[in-house]
């Protein structure tokens, strides 16, 4: 664990808001490495038009073995949308930690609304 890639690793994202049926675009979404306790943000960054990043959030010599989370801001993407929500929204921000093992594509969609979402490993 915590050893580089020989560069064949990458990690993306997709978010699919099921309320309209359409990409989430404009999701801001943090990535953590986990270590023990701690959380070591790595990057923050925004879907585009088409629910996607621009660009892996993790791939090449950037890429290691290990736990990591992403943290999807959907409170905010669903106010700025114009959804009215409580205060308290049920859904604000949506952590999902998974681990990756080996230097390979993982793929981690989110799919969801203001009351409910879903996770699966992706290709």
């Amino acid at each position: 664990m915590g050893q580089s890639s020989s560069g064949g690793g990458s990690l993306t994202t997709h978010v699919l808001d099921t309320a309209t049926g359409k990409p989430a675009a404009g999701l801001s979404i943090s990535l953590y490495r986990l270590s023990g306790d701690s959380h070591r943000k790595l990057k923050t960054v925004t879907t585009n038009e088409d629910g996607r990043c621009d660009a892996p959030l993790l791939e090449g010599d950037a890429f290691e073995a290990g736990r990591y989370e992403l943290v999807f801001s959907v409170g905010a993407y669903f106010r700025a949308l114009g959804v009215e929500l409580p205060e308290q929204p049920f859904l604000d921000e949506i952590p999902i930690r998974f681990g990756m093992a080996d230097p390979v594509h993982y793929h981690v969609p989110l799919l969801v609304s203001p009351y409910g979402y879903s996770t699966y490993r992706g290709s």
